[in-house]
């Protein structure tokens, strides 16, 4: 049976990478892409609602949790920081009257952060830049099989990330 892309990753041993190695061309192209759409999303963001990438990401993350609400320890897996760094964050949009900080309803020790009306509707605002920036920035050059296959494979980092 032949191999395809959606093939698992083996466990046969690799070879050690070198820094000639050709498999580091997709790495190093992946991460030059991700560093300038995210730049260019950020700064549009900043430019046009005023809101930052991770502020963004944040207010998306509190939108589609269950009753617009997740705990900070949540929020932060969710987009990537630290809990230090969401709990500035969210003082951030808190002061904007973006989120509200409320006690855990689960836990009364732990502090959730959930999503205000007028975040939700500042998200929306948001989202059409945001949304037309991927289309313009990552859509666009790359072609719908591309993207299915891209897709694929990053899930599949994802998960094996995850299972360590």
């Amino acid at each position: 049976m032949a191999e395809t892309a959606t093939a698992a990753p083996t466990t046969s041993p690799r070879a050690p990478v070198s820094p000639r190695d050709p498999r580091l061309t997709g790495w190093r192209s992946f991460l030059t892409a991700y560093s300038v759409i995210t730049r260019r999303l950020d700064e549009e963001l900043r430019e046009e609602t005023g809101l930052s990438l991770f502020e963004y990401a944040a207010l998306l993350q509190l939108a589609e949790a269950k009753d617009r609400k997740l705990r900070m320890s949540d929020l932060a897996l969710g987009i990537v920081l630290t809990r230090s760094g969401v709990t500035r964050l969210v003082d951030r949009l808190e002061r904007d009257g973006l989120v509200e900080r409320c006690q855990c309803s689960s836990d009364g020790r732990g502090a959730e952060a959930q999503l205000t009306d007028v975040g939700l509707e500042r998200l929306r605002e948001a989202s059409k830049v945001h949304l037309r920036g991927i289309d313009e920035y990552y859509f666009a050059q790359v072609s719908d099989g591309d993207q299915a296959v891209v897709g694929r494979v990053m899930s599949d980092v994802v998960e094996g990330l995850r299972e360590r």
